[in-house]
């Protein structure tokens, strides 16, 4: 069992901060918020924490200023979460002092394997790791998919979807910004190895975006038309 160690988790959207939450108090870790990067530094200064979660794009302050200024007072251990995977923003993100970088959308199992691994080499003494109780989440901003309970959630609330309505969402969402033709779409969801009717998937995709805009629009917005050639999941900055 942990040694009721603390951490800071630092994110603008509360749903992000209280997943993050659960899913570490689960495995025995204090936790504490910070919503912005004004309020992360004043607590990181004035406290003690074992290990800072740290979101990259907020308003203000930053999460590479907030590195950066923290980094001239304190060495406390830094995972940085953010949208943005280029390579150039994670080396901004390690030269600012940053000790891992996780992207979103990020599953709470590898957010919780990162923190105990991160916490292992960063202390003395090493800890058990424990079995970890997370589900298999994909996490969007306005948007979580629950591959375990076939569940789908948009800023909080269930979105009741049919089982291929399902599979359509989740195909799109494991490979973010990727274009796929009607036809591709066909074969990898409906498994068609003919050429099926193309109005099956655009179909599909009216139900989807109408149900998700019900309860948020912004969820929405993620199914993307690409004129011309097909549909993408696009996941827009926070």
């Amino acid at each position: 069992m942990q040694n009721e160690m603390k951490i800071l988790v630092v994110d603008d959207e509360e749903r992000i901060r209280r997943l993050l939450k659960m899913y570490l108090e689960r495995e025995n870790y204090v936790i504490e918020e910070a919503a912005d990067g004004e309020e992360a530094l004043e607590k990181a200064l004035a406290n003690h924490y074992d290990l800072i979660l740290l979101d990259l794009m907020m308003p203000g302050k930053d999460g590479i200023e907030v590195c950066k200024e923290l980094r001239e007072k304190k060495a406390t251990p830094i995972i940085m979460l953010t949208a943005k995977g280029e390579e150039a923003t994670r080396v901004q993100g390690f030269e600012a002092g940053t000790d891992d970088y996780i992207v979103k959308p990020f599953s709470p199992r590898e957010v919780v394997l990162r923190v105990k691994a991160l916490l292992r080499r960063s202390s003395p003494t090493t800890y058990i790791q424990t079995e970890t109780s997370a589900k298999d989440l994909i996490v969007f901003p306005h948007l979580t998919i629950d591959n375990d309970a076939h569940r789908v959630t948009a800023d909080g609330q269930e979105v009741s979807l049919t089982p291929k309505e399902y599979e359509l969402l989740c195909f799109l969402a494991k490979t973010p910004d990727k274009v796929y033709d009607r036809e591709q779409l066909l074969r990898e969801v409906w498994h068609y190895d003919f050429f099926g009717d193309l109005r099956t998937v655009d179909t599909h995709v009216k139900r989807l975006r109408e149900k998700l805009n019900r309860v948020s629009p912004e969820a929405a917005k993620m199914i993307v038309t690409v004129w011309g050639v097909g549909y993408k999941f696009e996941v827009g900055n926070e």
